[in-house]
């Protein structure tokens, strides 16, 4: 009979039994979770109250006890696992959304995901800087350079031919040394004017040499008026006494086709202008007596020419002995 020895306690059998594991946790159903989430947030709208009634398990279970009536009043049976995990839910802060905290890379990344707004936001201010900019580019800066630029061509090509024209205009009427002279004498005054750059001093020798012009091609007689009911003559002494005596004969300018022509005239009475077809020329006195005899004879002035202004001549050449001085009112 064969014996055999009893086990041994530290014997191994030669086939291991593995140790058995604990099953995975059963994945939560939906309805259970959506009812936690409903259990935070109806905890989070009663904030101050979780915040306080959470410190020890006392209140935590009052605190439970409290949102299961809130529930059942609402129809609503939520078991106690599903309150608790609320509670904890709460407290490990889940179902909260923890906003990133402000910083570079924060404000970056929100950038990117509203790159479409951003991109508007920034485009319509690149179009409203370039239109500011070209705006102030040509209303301002360009402005000042077409200023500049025109001002330019006015000094060193406009004034310039407009001068030499009116010279020469002025010239091609003049018919006599000293018109040709005078329209010399204005010439060089604006040339002067536009070698310094004087834009208004050029400008005022171009208006002179066109009155040069006007006057040169003026042609008239100056007649002495002999009509009924005006006066042909007058005189005055300015201080009262009789060695200051002014004589003037009242003339009118006659054109070619007979009609009077309107004057400039400077009254030496008082400086005056006045723009008239009659004034007073003042004469000596012989000149004055001599029209004087004449008219006497028969109330009519048989020699009423007094002078001539003929055209490419500055002045008018008198027949009679004149003087210098005229008068408009009498």
């Amino acid at each position: 009979m064969t014996d055999v020895a009893p086990s041994s306690p530290t014997a191994t059998s030669p086939i291991a039994t593995a140790a058995p594991t604990a099953p995975p946790p059963a994945p939560q159903k939906l309805d259970d979770l959506m009812l936690a989430m409903d259990v935070v947030d109806t905890l989070r709208h009663q904030e101050n109250l979780a915040l306080k009634e959470l410190d020890d398990d006392v209140r935590k279970a009052e605190l439970v006890k409290r949102l299961k009536q809130i529930y059942a009043g609402q129809g609503i049976e939520v078991p106690d696992s599903i309150v608790e995990q609320g509670v904890r839910a709460l407290e490990e802060s889940r179902f909260v959304y923890t906003p990133t905290p402000p910083s570079l890379s924060r404000t970056l990344a929100t950038m990117w995901v509203e790159r479409k707004r951003w991109s508007l936001i920034l485009g319509s201010a690149g179009l409203a800087i370039a239109i500011l900019g070209g705006a102030y580019q040509y209303f301002v800066v360009g402005a000042g350079e077409r200023a500049a630029t025109a001002s330019r061509i006015e000094i060193t090509q406009t004034l310039p031919a407009a001068l030499a024209k009116a010279k020469q205009t002025a010239l091609d009427e003049a018919k006599v040394a000293d018109a040709t002279k005078k329209a010399g004498d204005i010439a060089g005054i604006g040339e002067a004017a536009i070698a310094r750059k004087d834009v208004s001093a050029a400008k005022v020798a171009i208006a002179d040499l066109d009155k040069l012009t006007v006057t040169l091609r003026e042609a008239y007689e100056v007649r002495i008026v002999s009509r009924k009911d005006v006066r042909s003559g007058v005189y005055f002494s300015p201080r009262g006494g009789a060695t200051d005596t002014r004589y003037y004969l009242i003339v009118e300018a006659v054109g070619a086709d007979g009609r009077a022509l309107e004057r400039t005239v400077t009254s030496e009475a008082d400086q005056s202008v006045a723009k008239v077809t009659m004034w007073g020329q003042r004469v000596p006195k012989t000149t004055y007596d001599q029209v004087a005899r004449d008219k006497q004879d028969d109330n009519v002035i048989q020699n009423t020419r007094l002078g001539e202004k003929r055209r490419g001549e500055i002045d008018v050449r008198w027949t009679m002995p004149a003087q210098a001085g005229t008068i408009t009112k009498w």
